[in-house]
């Protein structure tokens, strides 16, 4: 029994969404003529309140396409140093869009108002790249899956409608906040332009993100997408897995939530563990003792048939997800508790 904790993104459909995805109407996506991904579609946009969405084959595409969407090259955007966007995307938001990065040391991948604020350059100083974007991660990956307050949100808000800046939501993993800190789609849909979710991490769908905002700008969106060779034609059979994850996956959040916390409450006990983070939804990164090795711990637990992430520097992360069933929870608890390192 294999059990990889690497990612949330290693998850399988299951019989029930292969079935689903079996009996999916399709048509041609790129004429817009299929009908599941049309569902699909329309299904997320009322979800967070928004006119449309567009179905992508990447949450990094989605993300590049709403950073083309609201910048101009030579302009800048605003994120976190940890941010997807900066540090997970190939140098996409330069190659794709021509523009830089004004790059904020926030806490745990989370920024501030005031932090926003400080970073904008003056519009009129035409020395520096104009401003143009704030984007947020949430929940945020590198801060190991924190999730942002609403009220710090809509502080952000305020600041880019005072200086004009458009405003866009990473939300690879924003069900995991929506379940954590019991929010509604629709705050969020209220405060961002855009806001790219994702299918295939925490609910288990195999392929799969969504963009979402008005109708002109996900009209815009529909052309960037085919530029960055994104459509897809019998899209549908993939539209019904993330249709089928809507349904059946968001609330069962809480059980990868339940067992992450539960992995860092036995890690602090541990002597070889230096820190462990707060655990708020299923990303969990501790630190060890400088004098023990990742590799040696990461080889042991593969000895076991525990597969987890190093991060480097005496870091690492476990992920939990739809795969990771009780049985093995009990079997993973069982084996830290009697590593030898």
């Amino acid at each position: 029994m294999e059990i990889n904790l690497v990612s949330d993104t290693v998850t399988r459909p299951g019989h029930e969404m292969l079935q689903h995805m079996f009996r999916a109407k399709v048509g041609d996506d790129v004429y817009k003529q299929d009908p599941t991904v049309v569902e699909l579609e329309e299904t997320v946009a009322a979800l967070f309140g928004k006119e449309a969405a567009l179905f992508f084959p990447s949450g990094t595409m989605a993300n590049q396409a709403a950073i083309k969407l609201h910048t101009n090259p030579g302009e800048e955007l605003i994120c976190d140093k940890w941010s997807h966007i900066y540090n997970y995307e190939g140098g996409g938001a330069s190659f794709n869009s021509g523009v830089s990065c004004r790059l904020i040391d926030g806490h745990r991948g989370m920024v501030t108002a005031a932090q926003v604020e400080e970073a904008i350059n003056p519009p009129d100083f035409y020395h520096s790249p104009l401003t143009s974007l704030v984007a947020i991660e949430n929940t945020t990956n590198k801060g190991g899956g924190a999730c942002y307050d609403l009220e710090v949100l809509r502080d952000i808000k305020q600041v880019c409608r005072k200086h004009n800046l458009k405003y866009h939501l990473d939300g690879a993993r924003l069900w995991n906040a929506l379940v954590a800190k019991r929010q509604h789609p629709k705050q969020f849909g209220e405060l961002f332009d855009t806001i790219s979710v994702c299918l295939s991490k925490g609910l288990g769908a195999p392929v799969g993100s969504l963009l979402t905002g008005d109708a002109e700008t996900i009209k815009k969106a529909l052309r960037i997408r085919k530029i960055l060779g994104g459509g897809m034609r019998q899209a549908g059979y993939l539209a019904a897995a993330g249709l089928y994850a809507l349904q059946n996956n968001v609330g069962r959040l809480e059980e990868d939530h339940r067992r992450a916390k539960q992995l860092g409450q036995l890690l602090l006990q541990l002597p070889w563990v230096q820190s462990v983070e707060p655990v708020e939804t299923n990303i969990l990164i501790f630190a060890i003792k400088p004098q023990y090795s990742e590799e040696a711990l990461t080889e042991k637990l593969k000895q076991k048939n525990i597969f987890i992430s190093s991060l480097g520097r005496g870091k690492l992360r476990i992920v939990t997800h739809l795969d990771y069933k009780e049985v093995m929870h009990q079997y993973v608890l069982e084996a830290l508790g009697k590593v030898n390192i």
